[in-house]
């Protein structure tokens, strides 16, 4: 498999880094500001490395690390078995033997076969040690359902993870974000999972002008309104934008904040624009019961109940696992179609369009 005659169940074909091409001064995709954000990493502290499966000769299933092995030498590119239990392992003791792993899991569900080791291991050593051991792992998932690779490789588990004390869950969604975001988790002591979501991989936007670092812990409001808040974060963000769109254009103004760390959880912004929109729609991949969207929802009820003209609304996945057929697929995910019914009824509308 890590062969370059390599397939993936994703059906991602091998990129020669020839292939690539050279980075924009502004637009690019966002696979290639996670992969300009990794060289710079490897390039600034020789202790950083890369290791995962197919890292290397195959350039990352998605061809986020094309170029990097004949850049940077097998030795900070690191193809590892398919054993996730055992790469995240070795990450964890490089860390904390003085080193900065980045470790990359193709596929978020395949955490969950090395998931002792991130929750027993990775986020109980400071706590354990009384501070006196900590591990400065990163590990980079690809994240979220849409693109009809079925039950198995089309979960959103970001918010299992946020549960874990001792985990920093970060969620990048725009460019800059991707850019820039492994930088900030890099120079965090504990560990940082980086989620990213495989269907945006693609997209393409502007890096914002002189931007060179970003904040790893405060939410940012990409679309300021007045009459409803939605809170989303990764994949579901553009989804969220587009809703946002359709109802200004029927008078509705909505506010659009993107979390962008899910733990921990930027409580402060949250809160400051449901006291003044009075409305909060959370968008999330997420299923319902038990989601980080029950726990966004909690929170604004605990510390903002009063503030409210409306009740907490939430649009979720459909608790089934994720079908194959794309027009079920679409079926099961939130849409922009289903933002704007559940804002519109959030804010008394529900007959408009």
């Amino acid at each position: 498999m890590n062969g370059p005659d390599a397939t993936h169940s994703s059906g991602t074909r091998m990129v020669d880094a020839a292939q690539i091409t050279p980075l924009a001064p502004a637009r690019l995709s966002y696979r290639d500001a996670v992969r300009a954000g990794l060289r710079d990493a490897l390039r600034a502290d020789p202790r950083v490395f890369l290791m995962g499966e197919d890292v290397g000769r195959y350039g990352g299933s998605y061809a986020v690390s094309a170029g990097l092995l004949e850049e940077f030498g097998a030795q900070r590119i690191r193809d590892t078995p398919l054993s996730e239990s055992a790469f995240v392992g070795a990450g964890i003791g490089a860390a904390l033997g003085g080193l900065r792993p980045i470790v990359e899991i193709m596929t978020v569900n395949f955490s969950l076969l090395a998931l002792d080791q991130i929750m027993n291991n990775a986020a109980t050593y400071s706590h354990m040690s009384g501070g006196q051991l900590h591990v400065p792992l990163v590990i980079r998932l690809a994240t979220g359902a849409g693109r009809q690779l079925a039950a198995q490789h089309s979960h959103s588990l970001e918010g299992w993870y946020a549960h874990i004390p001792g985990l920093r869950i970060a969620v990048p969604a725009t460019i800059d974000d991707a850019r820039f975001m492994l930088a900030a988790a890099l120079a965090c002591p504990d560990p940082v999972l980086l989620f990213e979501h495989a269907a945006l991989y693609n997209a393409e936007g502007d890096l914002t002008p002189g931007l060179t670092a970003v904040d790893l812990e405060r939410a940012a409001i990409r679309r300021p309104g007045r009459d409803a808040t939605l809170i989303t974060y990764g994949g579901s963000l553009a989804k969220s934008l587009v809703a946002a769109e359709r109802l200004a254009g029927e008078g509705i103004d909505v506010e659009v904040i993107d979390l962008r760390s899910l733990r921990p959880l930027d409580e402060e912004t949250i809160l400051a624009s449901v006291r003044r929109t009075r409305r909060a729609i959370i968008v999330d991949e997420g299923w319902r019961s038990g989601s980080l969207a029950a726990e966004v929802a909690t929170r604004i009820v605990e510390h903002a109940f009063y503030d409210l003209d409306a009740p907490v609304a939430r649009v979720c996945t459909v608790e089934v696992p994720i079908p194959y057929a794309k027009h079920l697929e679409e079926a099961a995910l939130p849409s922009p179609e289903r933002i704007v019914a559940e804002v519109r009824r959030s804010v008394g509308r529900e007959g408009a369009g």
